[in-house]
């Protein structure tokens, strides 16, 4: 049987020291690792709250996404794809269904049209100059609108490999935000002519 909170959460502590604080992970020790780690201390991990708090948008008259549906670089009658502002990375984009669903509500339709549009964002990122991998993120513990990320890894950035390029996001200064604008309306454009849909005003992920 699963563990429980308490049982996981006892489960960890016995791996922890007599501050609480967990080993650091494998990942600080890569070689794409952000961090230093003789300056680097775990978190306490703070014991389990059940009921978990609500995410945003649990109830879809709250939902900050639904009342934007209308907006992003790229629409068609089902989905939505937006631009983040103020990443460090070069391109950062968002897709979310214009209709209230998380992950686990999507139809089998739905759920193969987000797995068809995310390989064409994928491709027509990638064939933006100097720009080798598009990561693609779906967390889900903040909201409760399905949103999926799509990163632009920097060519040449060695790193920025693998999973901590979001943390690098985090720690680089804001890419210059005209050719980020740029960047999202060329693959825009390029999904209207690979997928359909229509481009869109320009919208943020908010």
């Amino acid at each position: 049987m699963p563990l429980s909170p308490d049982e996981f959460y006892d489960h960890a502590m016995a791996a922890a020291d007599d501050e609480q604080r967990l080993p650091l992970s494998r990942m600080t020790g890569w070689d794409i690792s952000p961090f230093e780690t003789d300056s680097l201390v775990v978190s306490r991990l703070l014991p389990p709250v059940v009921p978990e708090p609500p995410r945003h948008g649990e109830d879809p008259a709250d939902c900050e996404s639904c009342r934007r549906s209308d907006e992003g670089i790229w629409l068609d009658d089902r989905w939505r794809l937006t631009a983040i502002p103020q990443v460090g990375v070069p391109l950062a984009l968002m897709l979310h269904p214009r209709d209230h669903y998380d992950l686990a509500d999507l139809t089998d339709d739905l759920a193969a049209e987000m797995g068809v549009i995310s390989t064409h964002v994928v491709r027509h990122v990638q064939a933006l100059a100097h720009i080798s991998r598009c990561h693609i993120y779906r967390i889900g513990d903040g909201g409760a609108h399905l949103h999926v990320w799509f990163f632009a890894r920097p060519e040449g950035q060695a790193q920025l490999f693998g999973s901590w390029l979001v943390v690098w996001d985090d720690l680089l200064p804001e890419y210059p935000a005209a050719i980020a604008e740029d960047d999202a309306a060329v693959v825009a454009n390029a999904l209207v002519e690979s997928y359909g849909g229509r481009r869109g005003p320009r919208g943020t992920a908010q």
